[in-house]
């Protein structure tokens, strides 16, 4: 198998295992806690941050574990002066294997629950959700790639997780922040679904979150040096007694 052959493979194995972990969560979280929306969430939000960390540790060295069509966009735009990006038809390449294993994550969730995989009926298209993917898409992306861009990408796993799930709850959109996984989300009529109507807006609006995320990358880290142009700080100073 070659390389890119290997990387999809891994792109599309790593978004479907997220969506099946969110998925999968949300139909648990239902019928554990039927009567409690705000354990439910916890439960959901709790096996997503595992989940999204864990996946990311062991595909991460195979494709930069993306999962996400929005992050790889900005990975080709971001790395188009030096060349260390993804290309364009590799990110096209990269959409539709996120996207083909969004929606197989959501298959395998719906048949280990035994639940009839149906399109949701959860309608999420209002101005403050559109509003909250934004924000949480943006908030993502800047942090990925300041991340990268500082070499400080061996910290990536419980970065991102850890911000997914607090994204979780202080967005009212619970922080979907991923086109593939929202297009992998109808597929289920459950606690984690979407209905297709509400798509168009939420992927519209992670677009949006994708390019403030990537100004403001290019503003705080406008190289990638390691070092951020910043005046001194505590975090410089040393501590005491050393």
């Amino acid at each position: 198998m070659n390389g890119l052959a290997r990387r999809l493979l891994a792109e599309g194995v790593g978004t479907a295992l997220l969506v099946c972990v969110v998925v999968g969560s949300g139909i648990a979280a239902e019928q554990l806690s039927p009567d409690d929306v705000g354990l439910q969430l916890l439960e959901n939000s709790l096996a997503t941050v595992f989940g999204l960390a864990t996946l990311i540790l062991l595909l991460g060295p195979v494709s930069g574990a993306h999962f996400n069509p929005a992050v790889s966009l900005a990975d080709w735009f971001l790395g188009r002066r030096d060349g260390s990006g993804l290309s364009l038809p590799e990110v096209g390449a990269y959409a539709a294997a996120q996207c083909v294993g969004g929606i197989a994550g959501a298959i395998v969730a719906n048949l280990m629950f035994g639940v009839e995989t149906t399109l949701s009926a959860t309608d999420r298209a209002s101005g403050p959700h559109f509003l909250a993917e934004v924000v949480a898409t943006a908030g993502l992306v800047a942090l990925i790639f300041s991340l990268v861009r500082t070499g400080r990408a061996a910290v990536a796993a419980p970065a991102v997780g850890a911000y997914i799930g607090a994204a979780y709850w202080f967005t009212s959109s619970t922080s979907f922040a991923n086109p593939a996984v929202t297009i992998g989300r109808v597929f289920s009529d459950t606690f984690a679904g979407i209905a297709p109507g509400s798509v168009p807006a939420f992927v519209a609006a992670q677009a949006l979150g994708a390019v403030v995320g990537v100004v403001l990358v290019l503003a705080l880290y406008p190289t990638t040096s390691g070092e951020p142009d910043r005046e001194p700080s505590l975090i410089d100073e040393p501590l005491p007694g050393r």
